[in-house]
């Protein structure tokens, strides 16, 4: 049964490279290339209802089913400040929460554009109970729309969590986790029936945070004062027509209204933001972005198969790899390391540290700037950079490591199958087996994780100069809002991707004022570049590329397909960098 669904799974993947890519490749390949053609008169329309990833993808299969990433948003949203064919912006807004870190940085993006003298025009079809968001990303804008009907709900913040203890101890599977320390609650899911005193601390004080900034932001944009805003949505949902009553939105229309509206202002044409790629401006010196994203794992990242297209893998060797890369380049001056990541592996994680070291050691000034989390090993990271910049909603912290497994042999047993165990080697050559760890076997456990604690909470305190004492006082695995990261000296300022790269300029010894290069340090391929890679068998180098090359083999042969791919190569033209102005650490 398992052969006969890997082959099945493998020969959809072969229709879908022959059928979709193949064309695909060959149609881009004959697409004229050149410098982006610039907008006039333009209104760039971004809808934040449709899904993105933090950054683009670096793996060649995942890269042409991607969409533009969110920071390449931003990068879009910077350069349209200086743009003079950039009239406005319209903005479908989301109707669900979709991060406040997100909205935060959006927010800033539509300030600049606003302080340029650009419009902002957004068009929202309802705000529902989901956290403030989706409210808060456009509460800046010049105009509100919201479509009659809808309904206006930002009454608050709560998370939800589903704690699996009663259902484990009902099939008498064990969690059998060690976590360094009360605060260190990703394993709680499995262990607890509900939130244990610590968990509920952390996790009301985040709320209580992000919260209180959401209504401050709010207020500001809108005009009230902050107490009677948080009243004001406090005691929502109300209907549209409620909501223009009380100032909290600016007109009511349908989207077509809005968009036309906007059209109308800049008389000009509507573009949609992926379709905007402003051409690089020279400046007096690089600033290179590069990110990870997603799970923190070793070895070199992408897609493990067909169906994991579009997952982000934070991949120790490929982050190592690129930049090890970036500190042989002189043209770079300084570095941006974007983070967006809950943790992971803890060997991963410190192979990403010692490469934020090298790339120090070349001369290169690192900022980290931290998407909507940057926690455990996303932390670890981050720790020995020269300066870190968070938002005030990131989701930080969590120093901390847990370990162990889940000991199925009393479920097993409970159905009839009876495991057993003969090894050699000693007490811990079982220690992963189904059954529970011996006394012996945990104490090792143990060792090892503190190991991995001491190691992690050293590594904090020697980056961000802070006493050994105090580290160990404000990790314990607990999680902060960027706001109180900053508080306690676990982050340098609050702000968005753009202040960072500010911040970068400056410690390069560049002054403010100067304008420089920013680069998107992602290696992006061609459609037919890939196909050429995969079919020929050269260089596919990831799980998916080599996925592929089984599957497409099976139906047009290796040397028939690179013969045929070979001819056609000369139209393709070179992609590269994208330029503009065991133990886990886990949250």
């Amino acid at each position: 049964m398992k052969t006969f669904i890997l082959s099945f799974l493998g020969g959809i993947a072969a229709l879908i490279v022959f059928f979709i890519l193949l064309p695909l490749a060959i149609i881009m390949s004959l697409a004229p290339s050149g410098k982006p053609e610039p907008v006039r008169s333009a209104v760039l329309e971004l809808d934040l209802r449709d899904s993105m990833n933090d950054q683009p993808s670096p793996d060649g299969v995942g890269s042409l089913f991607s969409q533009t990433s969110f920071i390449q948003t931003l990068l879009k949203l910077n350069a349209a400040v200086d743009d003079p064919g950039v009239k406005g912006i319209y903005v479908r807004a989301a109707e669900s929460d979709f991060g406040s870190s997100r909205a935060e940085e959006l927010r800033e993006a539509f300030l600049r554009l606003k302080k340029a003298g650009k419009f902002v025009i957004a068009s929202s079809q309802g705000f529902l109970a989901s956290g403030p968001s989706a409210y808060r990303a456009v509460s800046a804008a010049d105009e509100i729309w919201m479509q009659p009907g809808s309904s206006f709900e930002v009454p608050g913040i709560s998370f939800e969590t589903m704690f699996y203890g009663p259902l484990l101890d009902k099939v008498h599977v064990t969690a059998d986790i060690d976590q360094f320390y009360e605060y260190k609650n990703a394993a709680d899911v499995y262990k607890q029936k509900g939130y244990t005193p610590a968990h509920a601390e952390a996790m009301t004080r985040l709320a209580e945070s992000v919260w209180s900034h959401s209504i401050t932001d709010i207020a500001t944009d809108r005009r009230i004062a902050p107490a009677d805003m948080r009243k004001l949505l406090e005691a929502s949902p109300y209907q549209a027509e409620q909501a223009l009553n009380l100032k909290l939105v600016d007109r009511i229309g349908w989207p077509e209204e809005a968009e036309q509206e906007a059209v109308g202002r800049a008389k000009g044409d509507l573009v949609q933001m992926a379709d905007y790629n402003p051409a690089p401006k020279a400046g007096k010196g690089i600033i290179a972005i590069i990110g990870g994203e997603g799970d923190i794992v070793t070895g070199g990242g992408g897609p493990t198969n067909v169906l994991s297209l579009g997952t982000p893998q934070f991949a120790s060797d490929a982050i190592a790899a690129r930049m090890d890369d970036l500190a042989k380049d002189s043209s770079v001056n300084a570095v941006v390391f974007r983070i967006d990541s809950g943790g992971g592996s803890a060997t991963a994680s410190d192979q990403i540290w010692r490469a934020v070291k090298r790339l120090e050691a070349s001369g290169k000034k690192v900022v980290v700037s931290m998407g909507s989390m940057a926690a455990s090993g996303g932390y670890y990271a981050a720790a020995g950079a020269d300066a870190i910049v968070s938002t005030r909603s990131t989701i930080t912290g969590s120093i901390g490591v847990f370990g162990g497994k889940f000991a199925i042999a009393d479920g097993l047993r409970m159905i009839g199958v009876d495991p057993a165990t003969v090894g050699v080697g000693g007490d811990f050559a079982s220690a992963y087996s189904s059954e529970k760890f011996t006394p012996a076997q945990r104490k090792k456990l143990d060792d090892s994780l503190t190991a991995v604690y001491t190691r992690f909470t050293t590594l904090v305190a020697e980056g961000r100069k802070l006493p050994i004492e105090r580290v160990q006082e404000i990790a314990r695995g607990r999680i902060w809002s960027g706001e109180d990261a900053k508080a306690r000296g676990l982050v340098d300022e609050t702000g968005d991707l753009i202040d960072a790269v500010n911040k970068a300029k400056v410690l390069a010894g560049f002054k403010p004022e100067d304008r420089v290069e920013v680069r998107l340090d992602v290696k992006t391929t061609t459609p037919l570049q890939l196909l050429t890679r995969v079919m020929s068998g050269k260089s596919a180098s990831t799980p998916a590329e080599r996925a592929a090359l089984g599957a497409v083999s099976a139906i047009v042969g290796d040397r028939r397909a690179a013969a045929a791919l070979d001819q056609l190569e000369h139209f393709s033209h070179s992609a590269g960098v994208q330029l503009w102005a065991a133990p886990v650490l886990e949250h």
